[in-house]
């Protein structure tokens, strides 16, 4: 072409998540059935939505409303229904003005880091979920800048790091969390929050919150959302239903704003995000239908009880099958659906190998795994011994070395013999 047409920032486009399903798929041509562990889609891994659910979504489908426009920031009921539930938890107080609708929070990511003014960085979290550390990355042009996550502390954000990373850094105009986070399963004590929004204010930032996971939260374990800790600071929480309905093919995610008229600059980046919203029209109609209706239905609330406590008994079980190991770290998740296996970095190098019987897939693997990071060199011996396809963990912004799993299977046995079948793969890894 006589121009480039190439995106200055292309390269910091990653996603390890679904990358690592091209390789696998390549190992199971070559003969090796994949347990997919890569992707948190709980209808993929069997799990079924209620049928009061589809029912209320059937119903809707009927009607003809749920085929046309709605609002460009999203059906005005549905928001004003949101901003009522959000006033409910105490906090900073919203008006369905502060909610805005997108299709699925990818879009949103897109969309909020894409017209973030390139000089203005978003200090995040390592490890960190893909798609916000790639937004923010490509936005810049230059890598993701981050804070520590503390494993020996069960992956809760360093205060001091944060403090220090936005001190000498006066490009950071914002400070993002995740809670529940992805990729660990850790879920933020409202101290901890209260100290980043501290930072925040004393700062002059905005908080930007991905509560994704914010009602998948085990029995027992106490946090906040972003509304009952922000105060008087600029701050956006992103939510969705694609993991709570679980929905995830249905495309719907919302941001709820707070405080946007308490500072003018981001007041202009919240109307900027809108204005380029309008260029779409709008997002999808249907999920934005039928969300009130199943959030103010007397059986989601048990349908979350009931979903939360499944999940804390497989990370129970989890961490039960993989501690142990000699230089081997497993933090129980206290939420969401993943968990996060950490090797001290001693314990890895480039001579370590599986067993792979079949030749044409031991050649694959070990042709594949030349110059590679260690974590993920260990991922790829996996897939191609074991059949089963985890996520390394440098691939989630971050030099760390270990997986992310998830905690999705509902077959019991097949779950138990998966992680029973890592722990062997790893002693056998490590005393190569």
């Amino acid at each position: 072409m006589r121009r480039n047409l190439l995106w200055h920032s292309t390269e910091h486009l990653r996603y390890e998540i679904r990358e690592i399903v091209e390789f696998a798929q390549r190992v199971n041509k070559l003969g090796r059935k994949i347990i997919w562990e890569n992707i948190g889609d709980p209808i993929e891994k069997g799990e079924t939505v209620p049928p009061w659910i589809k029912e209320i979504i059937r119903d809707e489908v009927m009607k003809d409303k749920s085929y046309g426009y709605v609002a460009t920031m999203g059906e005005l009921s549905t928001r004003e229904y949101l901003a009522r539930l959000n006033n409910e938890f105490g906090g900073a107080q919203i008006t369905a003005d502060d909610i805005l609708f997108f299709n699925g929070l990818g879009d949103g990511v897109a969309r909020i880091f894409g017209f973030l003014r390139r000089e203005a960085r978003v200090l995040g979290p390592s490890p960190a979920y893909s798609t916000l550390s790639s937004a923010e990355a490509a936005h810049s042009g230059y890598a993701h800048t981050t804070y520590n996550l503390d494993w020996r502390k069960g992956w809760i954000p360093d205060l001091e790091d944060i403090e220090n990373k936005v001190k000498y850094n006066d490009a950071i105009a914002g400070i993002l969390l995740i809670n529940p986070d992805n990729p660990t399963g850790a879920v933020y004590p409202k101290d901890i929050l209260l100290g980043m929004v501290d930072i925040a204010r004393r700062y002059d930032l905005f908080v930007l919150s991905d509560e994704t996971y914010a009602n998948i939260v085990y029995p027992g374990v106490e946090t906040a959302r972003l509304s009952q800790v922000i105060g008087d600071v600029p701050g956006i929480a992103l939510r969705s239903i694609s993991k709570e309905f679980p929905w995830p093919g249905g495309r719907c995610g919302w941001a709820e704003i707070y405080n946007q008229h308490k500072d003018n600059a981001f007041k202009a980046f919240v109307q900027t995000v809108i204005d380029a919203k309008r260029l779409e029209v709008c997002s999808t109609a249907l999920p934005q239908l039928v969300l009130p209706k199943v959030y103010s239905d007397p059986r989601f609330k048990l349908h979350l009880e009931k979903r939360n406590s499944i999940y804390h008994d497989r990370a129970e079980e989890a961490v039960g099958i993989l501690s142990g190991i000699p230089g081997v770290i497993i933090n129980k998740p206290k939420g969401a659906f993943y968990f996060t296996l950490l090797f001290e970095k001693v314990l890895l190098n480039d001579k370590q190998t599986m067993h792979i019987a079949e030749e044409k897939i031991r050649s694959f693997i070990e042709e594949s795994v030349k110059g590679m990071n260690p974590d993920k060199r260990f991922v790829y011996y996996l897939l191609g011994a074991k059949g089963i396809c985890v996520v390394p963990l440098t691939g989630f912004c971050t030099d760390l070395f270990g997986f992310r799993a998830t905690l999705l299977e509902v077959d019991d046995e097949k779950r138990k013999t998966t992680w029973e079948t890592i722990k062997m793969a790893i002693l056998e890894y490590l005393n190569s």
